[in-house]
């Protein structure tokens, strides 16, 4: 579909296109028949209001810091397919880039949604080349982390140590003997500083690599990005029990200028439905995805410029 537009021009029509399909906006029911959502302070809409109830609890089922849900590396379930130009030398494939990963919150005390959370984090990025007959594997990256989030009524903010290691496939270096691999591994610091405010949320911060191996990497990265929600609409076109699902319209950018990278900016663009459930925290989507830049996983990040586009399934919990 998208092979006869420009890739960006697609995924916005695809974007607004989603708007028709719902029946009901939860705005023209009446107050009784509107579902009483569960407050989830990573989407929830009483940030400015303050609770008196104070919580101090370990293993909190949310968070107090939004995920970023466009950047790549954010650590989160979710299973891409894409079509990838490799800029560097002009030739295309089709890319399967999947990803396992979660936020586990250790202990958090807050008043309403405002307060203090510390957890630990840990992901895997792997990707795979689907125009192989056994999807050969070309890399994967291990990450695990301690994030710090805190929230002030629209402002949050996380802060995190991170530590990523990355792995050729045994498959992708058969296949590639004249490649050149690097023993690449890192540990980050980072502030990301966010702030909503109705259906719309921007966030700006950066990093920097306290270790590095190859030692010679710069160290210093920026990244900011945008979030837009658009009110939530239940759809009945299923019917059953799919009455009870909620339905929201994302669109997501986030951007990275990295040193090593000559400071050129990476541009991650999602866009698509979410569904949840009233009454439970987790939430799924089908996005449409464009990325622009160098590539984010493994060693590749170093040499490497793609563009792709694609569509995905990701999943919360």
């Amino acid at each position: 579909m998208c092979r006869t537009v420009p890739y960006n021009l697609c995924i916005i029509g695809m974007f607004f296109i989603a708007f028709i399909l719902p029946e009901h906006v939860y705005a023209g029911e009446p107050d009784d028949k509107k579902p009483k959502a569960l407050l989830d302070c990573r989407y929830g809409s009483s940030y400015g209001q303050t609770d008196d109830m104070t919580a101090s609890e370990a293993f909190p089922s949310d968070d107090v810091f939004r995920p970023l849900l466009a950047d790549p590396k954010q650590p989160q379930f979710f299973a891409i397919v894409q079509s990838t130009r490799d800029r560097t030398n002009n030739t295309t494939s089709n890319i399967g880039s999947v990803a396992i990963g979660e936020n586990f919150g250790f202990y958090t005390k807050r008043q309403g949604c405002n307060g203090w959370q510390v957890g630990l984090l840990t992901g895997i990025f792997s990707q795979f080349n689907l125009d192989r007959s056994n999807a050969e594997l070309i890399n994967t990256d291990f990450v695990v982390g301690i994030p710090l989030t805190w929230r002030a009524g629209n402002w949050s903010t996380r802060f995190r140590w991170l530590h990523q290691s990355s792995h050729l496939g045994d498959e992708f270096l058969a296949a590639n003997p004249g490649f050149k691999s690097l023993n690449l591994t890192y540990e980050e610091v980072e502030a990301i500083v966010s702030y909503d405010y109705k259906w719309a949320r921007m966030y700006v911060g950066g990093g920097y690599l306290v270790h590095r191996e190859p030692s010679t990497i710069n160290r210093n990265r920026v990244q900011w990005g945008f979030e837009a929600r658009g009110p939530s609409m239940r759809t009945r076109i299923l019917g059953g029990f799919l009455d009870k699902l909620i339905l929201t319209p994302v669109l997501t950018a986030d951007f990275k200028s990295i040193e090593e990278q000559n400071w050129i900016i990476s541009t991650n663009v999602l866009g698509g439905l979410e569904w949840s459930r009233t009454g439970s925290l987790r939430r799924f989507r089908i996005m449409m995805n464009y990325f622009h830049g160098y590539n984010p996983y493994g060693q590749f990040f170093v040499q490497t410029k793609v563009e792709t586009v694609g569509v995905g399934a990701y999943f919360t919990f």
